[in-house]
């Protein structure tokens, strides 16, 4: 056997300038007295390699012979070191498991989930934005709430609903990493939350115009644009914007139209899609749009895709209206409550809402269509102007 440890570290430490051998290939590079390498020299398959180890002030003679043991035992055992340790460095790599790739991994996962699988981008955005390019490269395991508080401190208050949801979804991509295996503290979010303190901010409703001025805004929208139309099956039905916008033809049968489960915020999963029941008013609106409709689609854009929110909002907003599109649901909630004597179900159901527990809905069947298609025909007759008298529904 080839003599080994041959070198001292009382020697290594004066040595000149040179090259000198500690034994099985391990060999100390010495540029001058007080800098260095250690490489140590093998051979695999016939073939020579020089492989470094690390430089002097870095690896010390102990740990440079520990190496060398180490990759010389895999020598013995057929494989190159060198080939090995990238090996090892790419497996460590994919084992850091930084918090960006951990954060898109738990997005793919909710994709399922969330409205349109996620395409708007709203659920990965607050990550995106304000989070990621501080934390992104971070490994998750030791992601703690020291960094999430500095994180988020600056938007704790400027853009309090906007840090609110980057901290649920770190919280959620923290739950992930576990689910995975991973070392990671779940209370990471929560003592953040602590030492953040409560947000200096009111939280502030979208604006709604009053139920007794909708006739009057109504009116206005006369235009046979996808803005004006779109805008007129909105205030008629009480749906959201998403389903509105992305309203196709083939979704209306007679004076029902059904809403995909995924295109309804808060039921996704549901088995069952949502109906809703078309005024006379609202039908007229989807004969007139169906002449510009483009793949089906009611609402095109003027360029491609469907009509975009803004552009609704924006049309309010050059009216010099504080009041925003969603804020018809509420006008039309108020109008059910001070101008009728409809059931509290039928009326939230009338907005798409879920209404009682698990067990209750479990038991009952009904949607209600026939109560609402009542309702709804009186509203379309109110805001219109055709109508204003006092029903009861139920």
């Amino acid at each position: 056997m080839r003599e080994l440890n041959k070198l001292s570290a009382a020697f290594i430490k004066h040595a000149p300038k040179g090259k000198y051998g500690d034994g099985g290939g391990l060999w100390l590079h010495k540029a001058d007295k007080d800098r260095g390498k250690w490489v140590l020299l093998v051979t695999i398959h016939g073939k020579r390699r020089e492989m470094g180890l690390g430089t002097l002030n870095d690896v010390p003679l102990k740990d440079a012979r520990e190496q060398a043991g180490y990759w010389r035992g895999l020598v013995r055992a057929g494989k190159d070191p060198i080939k090995e340790r990238e090996r090892e460095r790419r497996a460590a790599q994919r084992n850091m498991h930084l918090l960006q790739d951990i954060a898109r991994d738990a997005f793919e996962s909710r994709k399922a989930d969330l409205k349109g699988d996620g395409k708007a981008g709203r659920w990965f955005s607050p990550l995106e934005l304000h989070v990621l390019p501080r934390l992104g490269k971070v490994p998750v395991s030791d992601l703690d709430q020291i960094d999430i508080h500095d994180t988020l401190k600056p938007i704790w208050d400027s853009k309090a609903a906007t840090a609110k949801k980057a901290l649920n979804r770190l919280g959620i991509c923290l739950q992930h990493a576990a689910a995975l295996g991973l070392d990671v503290d779940l209370q990471a979010t929560d003592k953040a939350r602590a030492l953040l303190g409560r947000q200096r901010h009111t939280e502030k409703h979208i604006p709604a115009l009053p139920w007794q001025d909708v006739p009057a805004f109504y009116s206005c929208l006369q235009e046979t644009t996808p803005t004006h139309l779109a805008l007129r099956m909105l205030i008629l039905t009480g749906v959201r914007s998403y389903p509105i916008r992305h309203m196709h033809l083939d979704q209306i049968e007679g004076d029902t139209w059904t809403i995909p489960s995924e295109s309804m915020k808060g039921r996704k999963g549901a088995t069952d899609a949502f109906r809703v029941p078309l005024p006379r008013q609202a039908l007229e609106i989807a004969s007139d749009a169906a002449v510009r409709a483009r793949e089906g689609f009611l609402f095109p854009s003027p360029r491609r895709g469907v009509l975009s929110d803004a552009t609704m909002a924006r049309l309010m907003e050059r009216r010099g209206m504080e009041a925003r599109p969603h804020g018809f649901r509420s006008s039309f909630r108020d109008w059910v409550e001070e101008k009728t004597q409809t059931p509290y179900e039928v009326a939230e159901m009338s907005l798409g809402h879920t209404v009682g527990g698990t067990v209750e809905r479990a038991y009952r069947r009904t949607d209600h269509l026939d109560a609402r298609r009542i309702l709804m025909q009186r509203w379309a007759d109110f805001v219109s102007a055709e109508s204003a008298t006092i029903v009861r529904i139920g």
